[in-house]
């Protein structure tokens, strides 16, 4: 979507201590998919900070101590996130950020929210006075809504296969966790096949033939 909106895209992918760390690696996958430059940015302070199980061995499925938020809930982290990118862009000259939150299917999360990110828009802006644009292009999308989307785009679905979901840092999927099965949601709503759950049976096939072949 981004490439026919700008002539140039960059990726910047976030290491904040997370569980299911598998994600940075398929991160890493798909933007080499799409041929997209990434920098892989590392912070410990959501780790130090903890307050979530997605940081820790806490139940994924549990609720937050403070809050009826699921407990994966990471206080700040999208608002940490777009402040990393703020002064990322903001040393490199560039105005236009991208976020793939949407609060339609969010888990209730209060940085998915258009008003939390409209505030960072004009804190960011203010702060560092400079006109930044944050775009958020998924915000009133369902699951259903995104996966049906996503299959009219070339290689989105290979990218998808890339991709990862699982809350509990799982490949083949746990399936179990609130982030899997939102997701199973979706596509189950769409009509159409996972590709990350159709390359975990092919891999799985053959892991066994492998197995047996010995």
């Amino acid at each position: 979507m981004a490439s026919k909106v700008f002539s140039e895209i960059e990726a910047l992918i976030i290491d904040y201590g997370q569980r299911h760390k598998i994600e940075i690696e398929s991160a890493m996958k798909i933007a080499q998919l799409a041929d997209i430059p990434y920098q892989v940015f590392s912070t410990n302070l959501i780790k130090h900070i903890g307050d979530s199980a997605l940081i820790g061995d806490g139940n994924i499925s549990a609720k937050h101590r403070n809050t009826n938020l699921p407990a994966s809930f990471v206080p700040g982290r999208n608002i940490l996130f777009l402040t990393i990118a703020g002064m990322i862009a903001y040393k490199r000259g560039i105005q236009n950020i991208i976020i793939g939150v949407s609060q339609e299917d969010s888990s209730g999360y209060p940085d998915c929210r258009a008003e939390t990110i409209e505030a960072m828009q004009v804190s960011l802006s203010k702060g560092m006075d400079w006109d930044f644009k944050i775009y958020t292009p998924f915000m009133f999308f369902t699951k259903k809504e995104e996966v049906i989307l996503s299959n009219t785009f070339f290689g989105c679905m290979k990218a998808l296969s890339l991709s990862h979901t699982c809350y509990e840092g799982k490949f083949p999927p746990c399936g179990k966790c609130p982030a899997c099965v939102l997701r199973a949601k979706g596509f189950d709503e769409a009509g159409i096949l996972d590709p990350l759950i159709e390359r975990a049976k092919n891999e799985g096939s053959l892991q066994k033939s492998f197995k047996t072949n010995r």
